[in-house]
């Protein structure tokens, strides 16, 4: 057999060639490197992400759940937004509006439902919340003609029929409001506010324990709503069960601690009980939340008078009268607190205005005599 002459094998230098890419690499990872260093400088950093904004469709869902967990700013909040997004969108006006009745603001209300009734006038809700805002701001020849327009529009629609029977019943048609209070429920049972306005049926009608266990039923599905607990209160105060109203009254401000009158009625409640120390924190809290609520200042005025600190009763009382509380008592109570200082030239002139609501006011009577 033949054999080849044996010749040394060249030995590949491959190790040399994987050194040198690798420092190749890596010199040009540092270049790039610094490169995007530079450009990061001078661009500045990366916007954050902005999430897309929900549509008005929605905001005016996330306003309704809301409303039934009792948190009526975030409700108004995402009703207002939704109008924004959305100018044409007619049931979004009308459940701020009812929102805003719930927090006293009547005017507001009114104006923003009747927005409702311009964008969409064959809405029965629109009629409807319109009859509720017209109502609540005392205007309730109107609110009655709303109501029946609200029913017109829709013979089946329940809120219809239970805004209408709530304006009825002010009217002082409580027969009548009961009448169409029941058809409310009979349309809709499970709606919170036909099951609110039965309620309201059945206290204008003077049966109030029914009234009470109306509302407490209603609290049981939806227990957050802090103006049934002022319905409650106001049921148990009538009753002279001042402990359940307080109660009822205490709850509210807890479930709803952004409503100064819920503050307003639990401290008139337990300044009747004669605890002045907390009706005066009550009442604190109440102007904290609305300074120019006129009822809370001049209650507060009151609490501090009967724990005789006449200055900061002074300071609250004239701020309640000048927001419009010219109650009686709120005239005389400031007069006596300005006598007891020695500032009898003031206290003269609250005396003789508080006569002229109750010329025969005893105290007025004895404030001047003691200052003359």
């Amino acid at each position: 057999m033949y054999l080849r002459p044996w010749r040394p094998r060249k030995k590949r230098r491959l190790w040399i060639w994987l050194l040198c890419l690798a420092i190749a690499f890596s010199v040009s990872w540092s270049l790039y490197s610094k490169q995007q260093d530079f450009v990061a400088r001078v661009r500045g950093p990366l916007p954050t992400p902005t999430p897309t904004e929900i549509s008005a469709r929605e905001y005016l869902d996330v306003g309704d759940a809301a409303f039934l967990d009792g948190r009526l700013n975030d409700a108004a909040h995402a009703y207002s937004r939704a109008t924004e997004l959305d100018p044409t969108l007619a049931p979004a006006y009308s459940r701020w509006a009812r929102v805003l009745v719930y927090r006293r603001r009547t005017e507001e209300a009114v104006r923003i439902a009747r927005r409702a009734v311009e964008i969409d006038s064959n809405s029965p809700e629109s009629h409807a919340i319109l009859c509720m805002a017209l109502d609540w701001n005392g205007q309730i020849v109107e609110a009655v003609a709303a109501g029946i327009k609200a029913t017109t529009v829709d013979p089946e629609y329940a809120l219809g029929y239970a805004y209408l029977a709530e304006a009825y019943g002010d009217q002082g048609r409580p027969y009548d409001a009961m009448d169409l209070a029941q058809r409310a429920m009979e349309l809709d049972g499970e709606d919170p506010l036909v099951r609110r306005n039965m309620g309201y049926a059945y206290e204008l009608s003077g049966r109030y324990h029914d009234a009470i266990a109306e509302y407490q039923a209603l609290l049981e599905e939806y227990p957050n709503l802090g103006f049934v607990y002022l319905d409650i209160g106001r049921n148990y105060r009538v009753l002279e069960n001042l402990n359940g109203a307080a109660e009822a009254f205490k709850r509210a401000t807890e479930v709803d601690p952004g409503d100064a009158l819920a503050h307003v009625l639990y401290g008139s409640v337990v300044y009747a009980q004669g605890d002045y120390v907390e009706a005066t924190q009550a009442f604190q809290t109440a102007v904290e939340i609305d300074p120019e609520y006129g009822v809370a200042h001049a209650r507060l005025g009151l609490a501090y008078y009967m724990r005789r600190n006449w200055e900061d009763a002074i300071v609250h009382l004239e701020r309640g009268i000048n927001l419009g509380d010219r109650a009686e008592e709120n005239l005389v109570i400031l007069g006596l607190c300005l006598s007891y200082l020695d500032e009898c030239d003031r206290a003269i002139h609250w005396f003789e205005e508080a006569l002229e609501i109750n010329p025969s006011s005893p105290l007025a009577h004895q404030g001047l005599a003691s200052c003359r």
